[in-house]
């Protein structure tokens, strides 16, 4: 007696076709970004001109340019001081007329100091108007020599010591009328030495350019 075999007695149930698996779709990552291509660097000599300062690239074998030099008052001594004993002497003249009219004519004692021991009025009139002439002739050499404007600052020195030795006098007397005199007479001094001594400088003076 043969046996069936087992498997054809007790068929199998037909198993559903199983379907096939889908492969997951991978992420594709972009592609790299390319940087921008460089130029190469051109060296500086190779640098057309145009764009290159001007005040950078100093032309060659070319002198740099130098400001001119300032110009200087030069002045004839010998005619500086010519000009100054003739200014002493109209200074002390005016001191003398100044004298005359008031202690000869009106009979107004002017109030002076005599710092020289001349013993009267007009001989301290007439020394110290020749003494301030000299002051004021070095004063104003030392001027020129040392300062850019030597005419202005003479100016403002002798205005304002001519403004104190025509107030001084004030200070020395309770007589005002005298003080008031001899004050005009010392402004009369001053003015005629200023007017003449910057008279004589701008006559004996020349503005040259040094050579460098």
């Amino acid at each position: 007696m043969t046996v069936p075999p087992r498997d054809s007695q007790y068929p199998r149930p037909e198993q559903p076709p199983v379907p096939p698996q889908a492969t997951p779709a991978v992420p594709q990552s972009p592609p790299p970004a390319v940087p921008p291509a460089v130029p190469p660097a051109v060296p500086a000599a190779q640098v057309p001109a145009a764009q290159v300062p001007v005040a950078q690239v100093p032309a060659a074998g070319v002198p740099v340019a130098t400001p001119p030099p300032r110009p200087r008052i030069a002045v004839d001594a010998g005619r500086y001081w010519a000009g100054a004993a003739a200014t002493a002497v109209v200074a002390a003249l005016v001191g003398v007329v100044g004298v005359v009219v008031f202690e000869r004519i009106f009979d107004i004692e002017l109030v002076n100091k005599d710092p020289f021991g001349t013993g009267s009025s007009m001989g301290a009139y007439v020394v110290g108007a020749v003494a301030t002439t000299v002051v004021a002739a070095l004063l104003l050499q030392v001027l020129v020599l040392s300062t850019p404007e030597p005419s202005t600052f003479f100016g403002w020195i002798m205005g304002l010591g001519i403004l104190v030795v025509a107030l001084l006098p004030l200070t020395w007397t309770d007589d005002t009328t005298s003080a008031l005199c001899s004050g005009l007479v010392n402004l009369l001094i001053g003015i005629a030495v200023w007017s003449l001594l910057t008279g004589v400088l701008a006559r004996t003076s020349q503005r040259t350019i040094p050579i460098v």
